[in-house]
């Protein structure tokens, strides 16, 4: 699959949402990411539907949103109606998966599901071929700007092999601390599709970086 970037939204200016994300849309981003913290999932809280609803208006972008929250379901129907074009939700949270992956699906929206680094791929081995998008977390969620997990790499290495005994279609990304620097190696360990927030929205020229990370991950000067 062709390399895909998605800018997080958590790292845009909000007092020009709408600036960020026509900005994102030139430079040649695929997606827009959305990260949803409700304080008890992970030590931080965000953003919810009216933020949804806002980047659906500035945007036909797809809204990559990543629900880091309990109870997920709670959320869906709101989601869904507010624009929301993938809904993807943590393992951890989710003790009835292909139930609520279903429902999701139900909603019209893409089904993502995800696990933080720690949480063994197995999780997820029964669903593969119910999802649309597995998302690998190369930090421990919360928070953005920070390190890469190295061991990530070797987790999306494994995530691939087992997207592919699945004959899964879904697009493997990864969330957490992707720079040029390590966007090549985990392209080349199976994944296709990167969240970039610090990277994007911290650099000199927002715009021309996420040519750049597209770039790097194909290893293209």
């Amino acid at each position: 699959m062709p390399v895909q970037i998605a800018p997080s939204l958590l790292s845009a200016d909000f007092a020009r949402l709408a600036d960020d994300i026509a900005m994102c849309e030139a430079g040649g981003a695929d997606m827009l990411h959305v990260d949803v913290m409700d304080g008890r999932f992970v030590p931080n809280l965000t953003f919810g539907a009216k933020v949804i609803e806002a980047a659906r208006r500035c945007s036909d972008l797809p809204l990559d949103v990543h629900l880091m929250v309990v109870e997920p379901e709670r959320y869906f129907d709101d989601f869904a109606r507010a624009g929301a074009s993938i809904l993807t939700i943590h393992v951890e949270t989710a003790p009835h998966l292909d139930r609520q992956l279903a429902r999701i699906r139900e909603l019209g929206c893409k089904a993502g599901v995800t696990l933080n680094p720690a949480t063994p791929l197995a999780m997820v081995e029964e669903v593969v071929g119910e999802i649309d998008l597995l998302l690998i977390m190369s930090v421990n969620p919360g928070f953005g700007g920070q390190r890469f997990l190295e061991y990530s790499v070797d987790r999306i290495a494994r995530a691939r092999r087992m997207l592919d005994a699945a004959g899964s279609r879904a697009r493997l990304e990864v969330d957490g601390g992707i720079t040029r620097d390590t966007i090549l190696r985990c392209t080349r360990a199976g994944a296709d599709t990167y969240v970039a927030g610090a990277a994007v929205f911290g650099a000199a020229d927002p715009k021309a970086e996420i040519g750049a990370l597209k770039r790097a991950a194909l290893e293209v000067a």
